[in-house]
């Protein structure tokens, strides 16, 4: 892994390039994405079957063979190991609580004139669920993007994943079925996203889309936009570790493995003002990647993306953790609460030596959908309000039409919008 100390005079310099990201698609990923999508506007289920056909080597005829019955999801649920099935409903339970305390509710308020104000929150009607299937599958991916749906109130949740070769992972449709997901379909990639975004014959439009995928899956995300909604465009996994230095270095080392491993653009960063900690903690990485079975995958991610930085103390620590704003923070150390405090940028702070960002990934209950690439500067985790939808309410008495419309009358002829102006005229009283 890279080693920086702050005191280093192109330390800033080093630091940007460490985390510089780029994630926007070239020009060819662009116009390929585009002619899926005007293809799949055009021509629907047609365009979606022969797309299936060519990228996951399947050879379907119809949209018929690439729906999941009710049936199919049930038997997958009753086909998984009993171990699997209990893990899956004790991590959606624990989602589904986490996620109730997040729930809006509506609210009003009347103005002594008899004037009331407030906000409406309702549901989205139908959301869309992608999936990402090939090299690896992520039953924990459908658990956290379609139960905060279904609290919010979402009617319907359609589920895409693609199935490479016609393998299906029955883990997948097993978390499906727990987390209510309504409809499923075996299709992936660019064309999925499409078919959600316009809809086909098939495959019902929708009016948001969330989950993670490949660089054609955010490209065909960013396209659509406007059209639905979107979660986010994520870049690779990210974990910051904060340590002073009396954590377990293997601890450590294979907190940072946790990540690693997701690929080889994902990034690994450990922060202390213990050196000879850091030093502890590359012993320990170098005595245990050997052992791990995506090590190739970690090695090249520490080695081109990983990092350790020497700091000069806790305060500096937190500086840099805020300006590196990451997706997952580790607070190793003997106060992590006072710590977390001064965390400003983050996407989830996993607070004391034995909380694993892992178990966050999986079945603590918070969200594992975070805003990646510095984002959390200004956004938030995946959550119910990302299902819902604030609506203004607004009735106005006789009496406060007739003082509102006095104030607006000024302003709207201030702006020379006459209409404006004379449509609050008509209500003040005379």
């Amino acid at each position: 892994m890279k080693r920086l100390k702050t005191t280093q005079a192109d330390y800033q310099q080093q630091i940007d390039e460490l985390l510089a990201w780029e994630g926007v698609s070239d020009d060819n990923v662009n116009n390929v994405v585009k002619d899926v999508i005007q293809n799949i506007r055009q021509r629907g289920d047609e365009a979606l079957v022969e797309y299936t056909n060519k990228f996951d080597r399947m050879s379907v005829s119809s949209m018929a063979e690439l729906t999941f019955s009710e049936q199919q999801l049930d038997d997958a649920l009753k086909k998984i190991p009993a171990e699997q099935r209990q893990a899956l409903e004790l991590a959606a339970e624990r989602i589904r609580s986490y996620h109730r305390h997040q729930v809006m509710q509506s609210w009003s308020y009347t103005e002594d004139d008899g004037t009331m104000l407030g906000q409406q929150i309702t549901a989205l009607d139908r959301v869309g669920l992608y999936v990402p299937g090939g090299k690896a599958t992520y039953p924990s991916s459908v658990l956290m993007n379609a139960i905060p749906a279904k609290v919010a109130g979402v009617e319907e949740v359609v589920m895409v994943v693609p199935t490479p070769d016609g393998v299906v992972n029955d883990m997948v449709l097993a978390a499906a079925r727990i987390a209510g997901v309504s409809t499923a379909y075996a299709i992936g990639g660019a064309q999925a996203v499409a078919a959600l975004a316009y809809g086909t014959e098939t495959v019902p439009a929708v009016d948001k889309i969330v989950g993670p995928g490949n660089i054609y899956v955010a490209t065909a995300k960013s396209l659509v936009f406007g059209r639905v909604g979107i979660d986010m465009i994520a870049g690779p996994s990210e974990i910051l570790v904060i340590c002073d230095g009396k954590t377990d270095p293997d601890w450590i080392a294979m907190d940072l493995f946790s990540q690693a491993e997701h690929d080889e653009d994902a990034q690994s960063i450990l922060i202390s003002w213990d050196a000879a900690y850091l030093d502890r903690v590359q012993a320990s990485i170098e005595k245990l990647l050997p052992e791990m079975e995506r090590r190739d995958i970690i090695n090249t991610s520490l080695t081109d993306r990983g990092a350790m930085i020497e700091v000069k103390d806790e305060a500096e620590a937190i500086a840099v953790a805020n300006f590196i704003a990451p997706e997952h923070l580790e607070l190793s150390v003997a106060d992590p609460e006072s710590m977390a405090k001064k965390i400003k940028h983050a996407g989830a702070i996993f607070m004391g030596r034995y909380t694993a960002e892992a178990l966050g990934d999986y079945c603590a209950g918070p969200n594992h959908v975070l805003p990646t690439s510095r984002t959390a500067r200004f956004s938030s985790p995946l959550g119910v309000y990302d299902f819902q939808k604030r609506s203004s309410l607004i009735m106005c008495s006789a009496e406060g039409a007739s003082e509102l419309g006095k104030t607006a009358s000024v302003l709207g002829r201030g702006e020379s919008l006459t209409a404006h102006a004379r449509s609050a005229e008509y209500r003040i009283k005379k």
